[in-house]
């Protein structure tokens, strides 16, 4: 058995329905301060969690950066079905809410979703480059990374702001989390989980889930963190191979192969919980980030 296999662990996720919904707030606060501390999200880009006790409702902050979130107050309550705030005096949330509406609305194992904007992610949705794990904390890229591509949505005379801004471009979205060929669900039903952790936007970002918010904010920092080694490598890769004194070799970038993304995935699974005590650490003695939870 691998040492960070735990027999008697539960799935994360599985004691989502049993979370006190206070607390999943106060968390959901620490997990903007995190991704926006690691540079995930700056003003722009969010995170959402599905309501623990009734998962016909997803809640994420309203209208604001996610350093300067606070209070349960700065939070809004959004129906799963259509993306409309459960309260309609709720005051100004995010255009892109239906990026997590749509996500909770196909996947029964979804709980948490996280839309970034990070700038070492961008060159692989703005080229034809594809991103590759590349090192062991990036397992749960998986070999394929999809790209999501707005601008083949559009009719003509439309906006083309690549903004998510209804429930038909969130739901094409949401289908690039599944394999080719695979049936999308009514409003009624569910398919109950995604084939991809992480789905690139093209000329925009990245978007990423979890079971957990831990999960979600783990796959959003180290995207991040694999999409710069991966350039850092082609950049010594490509200064190599134009300096012929330097051995005569040529390097070829060697990503993670399948196998050694699913041992990796359940390592990153199984140890994540020690980042994520760090993070919250960081983010409670930093005199910016408020926690009033």
């Amino acid at each position: 058995m691998d040492w960070y296999s735990d027999p008697n662990a539960t799935k994360p996720g599985d004691k989502w329905s049993q979370q006190d919904l206070k607390q999943l707030k106060k968390k959901l606060i620490t997990a903007n301060h995190i991704l926006h501390h690691h540079g995930v999200v700056d003003a722009y880009g969010h995170i959402s969690v599905r309501h623990p006790q009734d998962a016909s409702i997803y809640i994420m902050c309203g209208y604001m950066a996610p350093g300067v979130v606070s209070r349960p107050e700065d939070l809004i309550e959004y129906r799963v079905e259509d993306s409309f705030p459960v309260d309609p005096e709720a005051k100004k949330g995010y255009s892109e809410r239906f990026i997590h509406g749509e996500m909770f609305r196909m996947y029964e194992s979804v709980n948490c979703v996280v839309h970034s904007h990070a700038q070492d992610v961008l060159p692989y949705a703005t080229s034809e480059v594809p991103l590759m794990p590349v090192f062991h904390m990036a397992g749960f890229l998986g070999k394929k990374v999809p790209v999501f591509d707005i601008a083949t949505l559009y009719q003509p005379g439309e906006a083309q702001d690549l903004l998510v801004r209804n429930a038909c471009l969130g739901t094409e979205l949401a289908s690039k989390f599944t394999s080719p060929g695979v049936v999308l669900p009514d409003s009624a039903d569910k398919i109950v989980k995604t084939d991809h952790t992480v789905v690139l936007m093209r000329r925009h970002g990245y978007t990423t889930h979890g079971p957990d918010i831990e999960t979600a904010v783990y796959r959003a920092i180290y995207t991040k963190a694999n999409a710069s080694v991966q350039t850092n490598s082609l950049l010594i890769q490509q200064a190599w191979s134009q300096g012929s004194s330097l051995g005569g070799l040529t390097p070829v970038l060697q990503p993670l192969t399948e196998e050694m993304c699913d041992g990796c995935d359940r390592m990153n699974t199984g140890t994540q919980d020690k980042p994520w005590r760090l993070w919250v650490a960081e983010v409670e003695n930093l005199p910016l980030y408020v926690n009033m939870g």
